[in-house]
């Protein structure tokens, strides 16, 4: 079909150019006398001798056009531009063939004829050329229109063979109820401590929910500069803090730092709530008055600021921007900055996630949703994923950062290597802004695809630290979507870190991702507390309850749900420098 209507355009192109040529040689042109007439004739005389030479103007001109640029004149062999792919969408070479219209007309191309079709071709004959000189009248105005299908390009690129580029956690940092460091953090965690307590920053008596993981004491302190510790959100400070602790951790010292390309050093840190004290105050000053408000007030409130923040102190000029999923955020975050590090756009990102929420018209927000626990008296019990007397979630707030690098450029550094990234996915459930899908649909294509762009086995996954929020419907649809992909593993085990610090909003998936590396690390997995009466879907030989287990960990699945739909999943294993795959 293509060649069918290629044919006829080429023959028609051709026949203009070759009319027009012959046209001219044959004196029909209007005499025309002085110098307009000296340039017509040298114009033919031109034409004549690019006909009977080596080469023809007006084919190489055609040519060029239509092949998209090639040069030089048609010398018998430049017809093949004229006709070729960028018309016929051909890329076969079959043998050449007249049109008919070729057919009924008189050779005129017969010296050049057989160079360019070849041997196989009849009926061109050298003197058919002398004969059309000798007679141009005879030929005036005669087209000869050839369709000429391209000559198959013999040679390929060959593609260089390079290594796939591995992406490795090499610093973490982490601000949280129950630590700023990740070892404080993780030992409160494999000790079973919870980090949910009454609320002390405002009061709230008047809520029906007055408990949330709140942290209590945190210092800026050599961390961020006291200009800007002022005028800051809490979010802000979190996530700068957090993230300068992860390039310490990381080994980036001074020295180290100088040596860095910092144009493939990007900085990629979400929030899912963003700046909400520091807009709250800017729309009460606005009560009184515009000129009372923070000048800083659109800045500090937005999401994307905090790494641009961040960027200016460490000089990292690669990709750096915010994603905002909810609570998925910070997987998000976690499997974009490992995109760049893929594409070979950084080698090294720092990313995570941070929130601070837990203010009046955040806490007031998720009560409105009757979403979170009213357990007041008995805090510490109130986040309790898998049992069946929740009733809610708990807020939390805090910040979770990671270094991911590059494996070689870890390697050449000389960094501690923490766990290797292998991969991860994300989904929507596409079906409502706050309840999760109930066949967990969603869920589980995430999972899946994130075992299938990793290349992991379902049956290497023996740990699960789990979204688990303490919610009715979201704990048991997250449960049985991850038991229909590894329910037949007998390793698996699967806990919530949201049981001791309450849900992080968009820091909950770096914090996590902490906390399962640091499972990693050091072969134990922290408990899930307050699972006093599981609900009888759930398989306790799977589920870890009130006490860590040791656990040689091969690959650990993170999970992170968000409102809206937004799911996300990422994997990590040891890091182990014979797993080229």
């Amino acid at each position: 079909m293509a060649f069918a209507a290629a044919a006829p355009l080429c023959s028609w192109l051709i026949a203009a150019y070759v009319s027009s040529a012959v046209g001219g040689l044959a004196g029909e042109d209007t005499p025309v006398t002085g110098p307009a007439g000296r340039r017509s004739r040298r114009r033919r005389s031109a034409c004549s001798k690019q006909l009977s030479g080596d080469g023809w103007a007006p084919f190489s001109m055609a040519g060029n056009f239509l092949a998209g640029g090639q040069t030089g004149s048609l010398s018998c062999g430049s017809l093949v531009s004229l006709c070729g792919s960028s018309f016929s969408g051909l890329g076969s070479c079959l043998t050449f063939e007249g049109c008919p219209e070729y057919h009924k007309q008189p050779q005129i191309f017969a010296d050049c004829m057989p160079a360019f079709f070849g041997d196989g071709l009849t009926g061109l004959k050298p003197k058919s050329l002398r004969a059309a000189r000798r007679h141009p009248k005879a030929r005036a105005g005669k087209a000869v229109a050839i369709a000429v299908q391209p000559v198959r390009e013999t040679s390929e690129k060959k593609k260089l063979a390079t290594k796939p580029r591995r992406v490795v956690v090499t610093g973490m940092g982490v601000v949280s109820p129950l630590g700023h460091d990740p070892d404080s953090f993780y030992e409160n965690l494999l000790a079973g401590r919870s980090g949910i307590s009454e609320i002390e920053g405002f009061d709230c008596k008047d809520f029906p929910t007055r408990i949330a993981g709140e942290i209590k004491s945190f210092s800026t302190d050599g961390w961020v500069a006291p200009k800007f510790a002022k005028r800051m959100d809490k979010f802000m400070l979190y996530l700068l803090t957090a993230g300068k602790m992860a390039v310490e951790d990381g080994g980036i010292t001074d020295d180290v730092m100088k040596e860095l390309d910092k144009t493939k050093c990007g900085i990629l840190i979400g929030s899912a709530m963003g700046g909400m004290q520091v807009f709250n105050d800017a729309v009460t000053a606005l009560r009184t008055s515009y000129r009372k408000m923070n000048p800083f007030c659109v800045p500090f409130a937005t999401t994307n600021m905090g790494s641009a923040m961040l960027a200016m102190d460490l000089g990292w000029m690669g990709p750096n921007y915010s994603i905002s999923t909810a609570c998925a955020t910070s997987n998000f975050c976690i499997l974009s900055a490992a995109n760049h590090i893929l594409r070979g756009e950084a080698d090294v990102m720092l990313c995570g996630g941070s929130d601070a929420a837990i203010i009046p018209i955040g806490l007031g927000g998720f009560v409105a949703c009757r979403a979170l626990s009213q357990r007041n008296s008995d805090p510490t019990s109130a986040s309790r994923p898998w049992d069946s007397e929740r009733d809610g979630f708990v807020m939390g707030e805090g910040a979770g950062v990671l270094l991911l690098e590059e494996l070689e450029h870890a390697k050449q550094r000389g960094a501690t290597i923490h766990a290797e990234f292998l991969g991860g996915s994300f989904t929507c459930d596409a079906y409502h802004m706050t309840e999760p899908h109930p066949e967990g649909a969603g869920v589980r294509l995430c999972i899946e695809k994130a075992l299938a762009h990793s290349g992991v086995r379902p049956q290497d996954v023996n740990y699960v630290n789990a979204h688990a929020t303490s919610t009715k419907a979201g704990d048991l649809q997250e449960y049985k979507a991850l038991m229909r992909v590894f329910g037949q593993n007998p390793e698996l085990k699967i806990n919530s870190t949201k049981s001791m610090i309450g849900h992080l909003l968009g820091a909950a998936g770096a914090v996590e991702a902490v906390a399962t590396i640091q499972a990693i690390r050091t072969g134990w997995v922290h408990p899930t507390i307050n699972l006093q009466s599981p609900e009888k879907e759930v398989d306790m030989d799977v589920v870890i309850g009130g006490k860590k287990q040791r656990l040689d960990i091969k690959v650990a699945l993170s999970n992170s749900f968000g409102f809206g739909g937004h799911n996300s999943s990422v994997l990590f294993a040891p890091y182990n420098a014979k797993n080229e795959n």
